[in-house]
């Protein structure tokens, strides 16, 4: 897990609903968090993801709606892989296997639970697989 050190996360969330605060008490407890604050989808996305791209912080959070409009933000932003994900195998793999550096989730379909336990998959994942660096570089240099 991406614990070692105080790693820095910022979230961002059009809205709140019990799911937010789920995953905001999650992320303060574990890690450094920084919450973005707005009602406008694309601004706190496009801040979230130049925190992340600048370096700042070393993985963002995103959620919406659906959780789709923040990832396509997010994407929008050179150096961001925002991955929506819906289920931890999805977060997980995410990580594993596209390096994502943005995790994008619906604040009105998920359950409180099921994204927390997307959290804690996505950030299980120190390192991309192996085998599919090379194809993650090809993101990269886009």
């Amino acid at each position: 897990m991406v614990t070692a050190e105080k790693i820095k996360i910022v979230f961002g969330a059009d809205d709140t609903n019990e799911c937010v605060t789920a995953v905001t008490e999650y992320l303060r407890a574990h890690f450094e968090t920084t919450v973005v604050a707005s009602t406008s989808w694309p601004e706190l996305s496009e801040a979230v993801a130049r925190g992340v791209a600048d370096g700042e912080y070393r993985f963002g959070v995103l959620m919406c709606w659906t959780g789709t409009g923040t990832a396509i933000a997010a994407n929008k932003v050179p150096g961001i892989r925002a991955a929506q994900a819906w289920e931890p195998w999805i977060a997980k793999n995410a990580r594993l296997w596209n390096d994502a550096n943005v995790l994008t989730m619906s604040l009105k379909r998920t359950a409180p639970d099921v994204a927390v336990d997307c959290l804690k998959a996505f950030f299980a994942v120190d390192e991309p697989d192996p085998e599919e660096v090379p194809q993650i570089v090809k993101l990269r240099d886009r």
